[in-house]
């Protein structure tokens, strides 16, 4: 693991520019059986990428084969519950919004850094996305080519654009205003995280510094501060969905997707317990 010191950062990761042709014909399947939906893919991307490797990024992406099962008839848990994957876009390419940075490369301390900050280099292309040292493309945040292939746009409700771990849908940045009226006005839903006042603690193994978004524990769920709730999910009606379903949307700031499911995802998709936060 790469030993990091940085503890300040833009907000902003420089793209590497989308420009290059998917390596092969995409290949996704989903399907039914019994009380699972069942997906197949070789997590190759439908549109264009940025080059892998880069100077942020060594790894080059592969065709893979990728197997995944969520719920057919999902339900809301007692409490949420972080995965390793929160989900899949419709494509068969993963959302995995976690990097696996840490501050002084140790993950106790609980600085984990947020992929998309900037502070450290990942590589990451005009998707919001980068490839794993397995050679899987992967979305960190907002999947831009696929989003404009799929019509996404604010003058509707967004598609949907993928299945979450615990079986829900996912959409991008666009519903309803009133979530059990589908014929009410087009809003940009919002996350309910907001940055931390003050600075971080320091000494003994601590970063320091403003809070200022580098690292992934800068933030603070607030509830109500936005329209989502702490897994960025709302229950809502939606074209596909029309008599509501609980469904996670993408936002345009952190955490962008989702860190956890409200539902009751495979086990195989649950993620250890996080090391204590600071």
């Amino acid at each position: 693991m790469r030993k990091h010191t940085t503890v300040a950062s833009s907000g902003v990761e420089r793209l590497v520019p989308a420009d290059v042709a998917p390596i092969a014909a995409n290949e996704a399947t989903w399907t039914v059986e019994g009380s699972w939906r069942l997906l197949k893919s070789n997590a190759v991307p439908v549109h264009n990428t940025g080059a892998f490797p880069n100077p942020g990024n060594p790894n080059r992406i592969t065709v893979q084969s990728v197997t995944a099962q969520v719920p057919v008839a999902p339900k809301v848990a007692a409490s949420p519950t972080k995965v390793k994957l929160p989900g899949w876009a419709l494509n068969g390419v993963p959302f995995d919004p976690g990097a696996g940075e840490f501050y002084q490369g140790d993950p106790s301390l609980g600085w984990q850094y947020e992929a998309l900050s900037g502070a450290v280099s990942l590589g990451i292309d005009e998707n919001h996305a980068h490839v794993q040292p397995t050679g899987i493309y992967h979305y960190h945040g907002l999947p831009t080519l696929f989003l404009e292939a799929q019509g996404v746009r604010f003058e509707a409700h967004s598609p949907q654009v993928g299945w979450a771990a615990d079986g829900f849908p996912i959409y991008a940045l666009y519903g309803y205003e009133d979530a059990k009226d589908g014929s009410s006005a087009i809003i940009e839903h919002s996350s309910s995280y907001r940055l931390k006042e003050g600075t971080r603690p320091s000494g003994d193994g601590q970063p320091g510094g403003a809070y200022d978004g580098t690292f992934n524990a800068d933030y603070e769920y607030v509830e109500g501060a936005g329209t989502l709730d702490e897994c960025n999910s709302i229950w809502t009606v939606t074209p596909e969905f029309p008599e509501g379903t609980t469904a996670y949307f993408l936002s345009a700031s952190h955490p962008v997707v989702p860190r956890c499911v409200v539902g009751t995802p495979d086990r195989s998709m649950r993620r250890p317990p996080p090391p204590k936060r600071p």
